[in-house]
C-alpha cells in the first residue's frame, strides 16, 4: 500500500507550479498535447484540505506560472513595437496574467469552498472548469486564447465534437480525464481529499463516466470523418491562393518602403497566378497605406490586379468621414479581376489597447500599446463578402480566436472562411503557432474550409474536418494554392452557439446558489439553537 504524507506549503507551491508548466507544455510551440490529459493532477493534489481562500491563492499561483510561460511573447512584442522599456513590459505582462489567473483562482476557490464530498466534487469539476473558460472568453471583451481544448487541435477524432459543442466540449473531456487520473492517484495513495477517501467503486464509476464520453466522442469523430470526406468531395470547389509577403514589421509603415511592399505582393501574385487560382488572398494590412483614399498607390494596386486578371482580397487601413468625425477601420477589400473594388469588410472585434482604448472617455490617460493614427472603429460582426455566387466570411487577425464570429459569418451564408492576419509582431516566439492552432477549431465548428494568409506566417489551408492541408514556415516569402470546398448547411454549433459552455456556467452558478442556501440555512439553524439555549438559561 502506498502512503503519501500531505504536502508542505512549499510542496503545494511546487505542485501548483508544475501544473502551470505542464499546461503550457501541452500548447504550441512545445506541443506535447498528451500532457493536457493529466496536467491538472498536481494542482488538484495540492488543493487537498485547503480552505477556499488558500485554494484561490494556490490556483492563482498555478495560473500565473501557466500564463506567464504561455504569453511570454508579450515582452518582445511590447519592447519592439510599443513605447515600453523592458521593466514596464514585464509589469504589463504580469498585470494581464494576474487578470487571467483570477479565473484559475476561482477554480481553486470553488473546490475549497464547496462542502460536498470529494468524489461528487470531482464529478462536477469539468463543468466548473468549462464555465470559467467561458467567462474568460466573454467578459471584458473576452480572451479565449488557448483554452484547454485547443491543445488537441491536431487530434482529428477528438475535435470533431466541436461542430456540436465547440472547443469547450474538448475542454470538458480533458478536465474529466484529469479528474479520472486524480481519482486513480488518490485511490492508490489512500489519503483523504476534500473530506473523503476514494475506494475502488469511485475509480470504476469515474472511469465509466469518462470512458462513456470518450468512446461516444471518438465514435462520433470516426463517423464524421467519413461523412465530411464525402461532403467535401461532393461540394463545389474553387482554387484559392495565398501570398505571404514576409514584410519586416519595422519597415512596413516606412513611406520609403511603401512601393517596395506593393511591388513584392504584385510580383508574388504574378508568380502564383501561374497556378490558375480564382482568388488570391493577401494578409491583414498588406497594403501599408489608406487603400481607396490615397489614390496614386490605390490605382497602382488596382491596375496591377487587373493586369494579373485574378480576384484579390487584401488588407489595409481605411477611413471615412462620419458625421463630425473621421472613423478609421482595419479593413479587408475584395477586388475583382477588372481591378474594381467589389466589397469590403471592417474588423468588428478590435484588440483592446492595440486598436482602441477602452474606457477612454473616463480614463483619458490610458494609451495604446502600439503607435497608430488613432483608435479604430468596429465593423459589424458576421458581415460577409460577396464573391460571385458565393459568400466569404472574413476574420481579421485576432477575430479568429472568437468562435462566435466564424459562427455569425456562417449563419449569414459564408461558404468558406478567410483569416487575414499579421503575426510579424510576435517574431519567432510561440505566439504564431498558438494563433494558428486555434484556426483549426473555427473550421470544425462551422464545417467550413479556412484559408489563412499571414504576413510572415503561419499561412495555410484547413479543410472542414480540421485537417491542415498545407502551411508555410515563419519569415519566408511564400505562395500556396489549393482547391477549397465551398460548403453549405449549418452545424449544431452554428445554429445554437456555445449552449454547452453556457450550460456548464449555469450549472456552476446553480451549485454556488445551492451552497449559499445551505450555508444560510445552517447559520439560521445555529442562530435559532443559540436563542433557545439562552431562553432555557
Amino acid at each position: 500500500m502506498i502512503r503519501i504524507t500531505p504536502p508542505t506549503n512549499l510542496g503545494r507551491l511546487i505542485l501548483a507550479g508544475s501544473s502551470g508548466l505542464l499546461l503550457t507544455a501541452s500548447f504550441p510551440a512545445i506541443g506535447l498535447e498528451f500532457i493536457a490529459w493529466f496536467a491538472l493532477v498536481p494542482v488538484l493534489i495540492a488543493l487537498g484540505g485547503l480552505s477556499a481562500f488558500d485554494g484561490f491563492r494556490l490556483s492563482f499561483f498555478c495560473g500565473m506560472i501557466h500564463y506567464v510561460s504561455l504569453l511570454y511573447w508579450f515582452i518582445p512584442f511590447l519592447t519592439t513595437y510599443g513605447p515600453f522599456p523592458v521593466i514596464l513590459s514585464i509589469g504589463i505582462l504580469l498585470l494581464f496574467c494576474s487578470y487571467l489567473s483570477l479565473y484559475m483562482g476561482m477554480f481553486g476557490l470553488m473546490l475549497g469552498w464547496m462542502r460536498i464530498s470529494g468524489f461528487s466534487l470531482l464529478l462536477i469539476m469539468p463543468a466548473i472548469w468549462v464555465g470559467l473558460e467561458y467567462c474568460r472568453a466573454v467578459l471584458l471583451s473576452g480572451f479565449p486564447w488557448e483554452l484547454l481544448g485547443h491543445t488537441q487541435f491536431n487530434k482529428l477524432h477528438i475535435i470533431q465534437i466541436s461542430d456540436m459543442v465547440g472547443v469547450y466540449g474538448v475542454s470538458f473531456m480533458l478536465a474529466l480525464s484529469n479528474g479520472l487520473a486524480f481519482v486513480l492517484y488518490q485511490f492508490m495513495v489512500k489519503t483523504n481529499w476534500s473530506g473523503q477517501r476514494f475506494i475502488l467503486k469511485h475509480v470504476l464509476i469515474y472511469a465509466s463516466f469518462f470512458g462513456t464520453i470518450f468512446i461516444l466522442a471518438w465514435s462520433y469523430g470516426q463517423w464524421q470523418i467519413g461523412n465530411q470526406i464525402n461532403k467535401i468531395s461532393n461540394a463545389p470547389s474553387k482554387k484559392i491562393a495565398i501570398v505571404q509577403g514576409n514584410v519586416d514589421q519595422t519597415l512596413k509603415w516606412d513611406r520609403a518602403y511603401q512601393l517596395t511592399t506593393i511591388k513584392k505582393y504584385i510580383d508574388l501574385s504574378r508568380q502564383v497566378s501561374a497556378k490558375d487560382p480564382e482568388l488570391i488572398v493577401w494578409p491583414e494590412t498588406s497594403m501599408p497605406f489608406y487603400f481607396g483614399s490615397q489614390m496614386p498607390q490605390t490605382r497602382l494596386v488596382l491596375n496591377n490586379i487587373q493586369s494579373i486578371g485574378v480576384d484579390t482580397l487584401l488588407g489595409s487601413p481605411a477611413y471615412s468621414q462620419e458625421a463630425d468625425r473621421v472613423a478609421y477601420y482595419n479593413r479587408a477589400f475584395l477586388i475583382d479581376s477588372n481591378g474594381i473594388i467589389s466589397d469590403d469588410y471592417n474588423k468588428s472585434h478590435l484588440v483592446p489597447f492595440g486598436e482602441y482604448v477602452p474606457f477612454k472617455r473616463w480614463l483619458p490617460f490610458l494609451g495604446k500599446m502600439v503607435e497608430h493614427v488613432g483608435d479604430f472603429s468596429a465593423g459589424t460582426a458576421g458581415d460577409t463578402l460577396a464573391w460571385g455566387q458565393h459568400q466569404l466570411g472574413v476574420l481579421i487577425c485576432y477575430e479568429m480566436i472568437f468562435g462566435y464570429l466564424a459562427r455569425s459569418a456562417t449563419q449569414n451564408g459564408a461558404h468558406a472562411l478567410i483569416n487575414v492576419t499579421n503575426d510579424a509582431w510576435y517574431g519567432r516566439t510561440s505566439a504564431p503557432y498558438q494563433h494558428f492552432s486555434m484556426a483549426v477549431f473555427r473550421a470544425v465548428e462551422t464545417r467550413r474550409a479556412l484559408v489563412r494568409s499571414a504576413n510572415t506566417g503561419i499561412s495555410g489551408f484547413i479543410d472542414p474536418l480540421g485537417r491542415i492541408l498545407s502551411q508555410t514556415t515563419l519569415f519566408e516569402d511564400a505562395v500556396l494554392a489549393a482547391d477549397i470546398p465551398l460548403m453549405r448547411g449549418q452545424t449544431l454549433y452554428v445554429q445554437h452557439g456555445d449552449f454547452f459552455a453556457l450550460a456548464c456556467t449555469l450549472a456552476g452558478l446553480i451549485i454556488i446558489l445551492y451552497e449559499l442556501m445551505q450555508r444560510i440555512h445552517l447559520i439560521r439553524k445555529s442562530h435559532r439553537g443559540g436563542n433557545r439555549h439562552v431562553t432555557r438559561n
